[in-house]
């Protein structure tokens, strides 16, 4: 067995671990439901991004979950494999059952949790504790206490609580965690420094689970991190109950950038990790949200661009490529004439001073109605403006949709792609699901099959039963990513316009 280094050198080389728990916490955000297949992909992708814990899941569940678990220990991944359990014998019983290597027990340990959820006493915790403990040693397993509700307990109580823990030697991690996410930076660094300081004698590391509830969750771990933490507790995306849980993507680039603390996560993959982990929870993160939010590295404003293309480093605090993305420009009332140069630039297309000045001013009228202007909207005014004769590769020649109760939604359509007419059928869980799906089964085999709808959204321009309803679609191929919409009283043919004219743009 290798020996550890001392806590003294291991701060001072200032290497932080961190487990994943998107599996097990961020599954619990309200509407998230992962099937066994979908959580070993999303923790291969983890293990690629170089998570050092994946936290699987909590085994006692459900049967699903219970092959999700195996399965993910079974993948012959680099990151240690653990799942979650209350201090209950049948929960650690099912956990070792799917052949993780670490076991998680929650121990309850602010006096509201102990007295009125468990119903016991302080030394009633402490003897649970250490007996369940020592049941997961021994079926040799790692084991990891979190504290839970640990931001709200009596301070002391934990302290000797963990020392007690750590010199029996039936740990592997202690972890402090802000259930309801509490604390604040400052007291954040209050506590960690007294807690690693009351566990200085020993060599079990310290880590620390923070929850969202205030904003402060990253600020609050790389605070952690700063006082001693050795491991981050995170979530892809900040999923999580209530607000979320700690941002791995927010924590990662923080502490590496800013505080020089070495990670073992490849940065480059955290764009393509939390596109995975949207597209498979159905949960979008704000367009503003921090390095993996769609306007993150996107500019509109003229000022913006302009300086952004004299020199990247103006308007942007890091290298998109850091994080695995591409900067982009959009468009809309606040875009200047720098940016409608790129993007003609970009496709190849001369347009002289005159010509550029008439694009730019039916964007920006487009913008004063309130309208989102998309990257098809843009070329549409392109090829008004500058009279450009372009044949549509795909058109929409009829649609027909059957739903109701008791029927399986069925969706058939007839296109013309490149002149040839195409009649294609499909079913989804709705009409609108079924025609995209009969939309994609048109399109295979066209070298148009490798496209990824990235979001849809459905907005009503007008009020009342009839009204007029706009589909915006972000659709992408490779690294190409274009947003197009379509609009109908029809939602289904909005849908289907929505992403014909955003395939048109992308197979230009």
């Amino acid at each position: 067995m290798q020996e550890r280094e001392p806590r003294a050198v291991r701060q001072r080389q200032r290497t932080v671990k961190f487990l994943d728990t998107t599996l097990r916490d961020g599954e619990q955000t309200p509407g998230v439901s992962l099937t066994p297949e979908q959580k070993l992909q999303i923790a291969k992708q983890l293990d690629l991004l170089g998570v050092d814990v994946i936290e699987a899941g909590t085994a006692i569940i459900s049967e699903g979950e219970q092959r999700a678990i195996r399965a993910i220990a079974n993948a012959g991944l680099n990151a240690e494999i653990c799942s979650f359990a209350r201090l209950l014998r049948g929960d650690v019983d099912a956990a070792v059952g799917c052949g993780v290597e670490t076991v998680n027990l929650v121990a309850p340990v602010s006096d509201a949790h102990i007295k009125k959820k468990l119903k016991i006493d302080r030394a009633t915790l402490r003897a649970k504790t250490v007996e369940m403990a020592e049941y997961v040693k021994g079926q040799g397993l790692k084991v990891e206490i979190s504290a839970e509700d640990a931001s709200r307990s009596d301070l002391e109580f934990l302290k000797s609580f963990f020392s007690e823990l750590a010199a029996a030697g039936v740990v592997d991690r202690l972890t402090f965690c802000d259930t309801v996410g509490v604390l604040y930076p400052e007291r954040t660094k209050e506590i960690f420094s007294g807690l690693c300081l009351a566990l200085s004698e020993f060599e079990t590391p310290v880590s620390v689970h923070c929850h969202n509830d205030f904003g402060l969750a990253t600020a609050n771990s790389v605070a952690a991190v700063q006082a001693g933490a050795e491991v981050v507790h995170v979530t892809v995306n900040g999923l999580g109950e209530r607000a979320g849980n700690a941002s791995l993507e927010e924590v990662v680039v923080a502490l590496e950038r800013f505080y020089g603390v070495r990670t073992r996560i490849a940065t480059q993959k955290l764009y393509e990790t939390s596109r995975l982990v949207r597209r498979l929870t159905k949960m979008q993160v704000a367009p503003n949200k921090p390095l993996v939010g769609d306007n993150a590295f996107t500019h509109e404003s003229g000022m913006h661009v302009h300086g952004t293309l004299a020199d990247t480093t103006l308007y942007e605090p890091l290298d998109p490529a850091v994080v695995g993305r591409k900067r982009r420009f959009a468009f809309g009332k606040h875009t200047g004439k720098a940016s409608v140069k790129t993007a003609l630039k970009e496709q190849g297309i001369r347009a002289d001073e005159k010509q550029i000045s008439e694009i730019l001013a039916k964007v920006k009228e487009l913008g004063d109605k309130g309208k989102l202007v998309t990257d098809a909207d843009f070329q549409a005014i392109v090829v008004d403006v500058l009279q450009i004769e372009r044949e549509e590769k795909i058109k929409l020649v009829d649609l027909s949709v059957v739903s109701g109760k008791n029927v399986y939604p069925t969706a058939s359509l007839r296109l013309a792609i490149n002149g040839e007419e195409v009649v294609e059928a499909g079913v989804g869980v709705g009409p609108v699901d079924a025609a995209i799906n009969a939309l994609r089964k048109a399109m295979s085999g066209r070298e148009m099959n490798d496209l990824r709808l990235e979001e849809y959204h459905v907005d009503a321009i007008t009020g009342g039963t009839d009204a007029l309803v706009n589909v915006a679609v972000k659709i992408s191929r490779g690294d190409k990513t274009v947003t197009a919409s379509g609009v109908s009283e029809d939602i289904v043919t909005a849908s289907v316009r929505a992403l014909i004219n955003g395939v048109n743009r992308l197979y230009l």
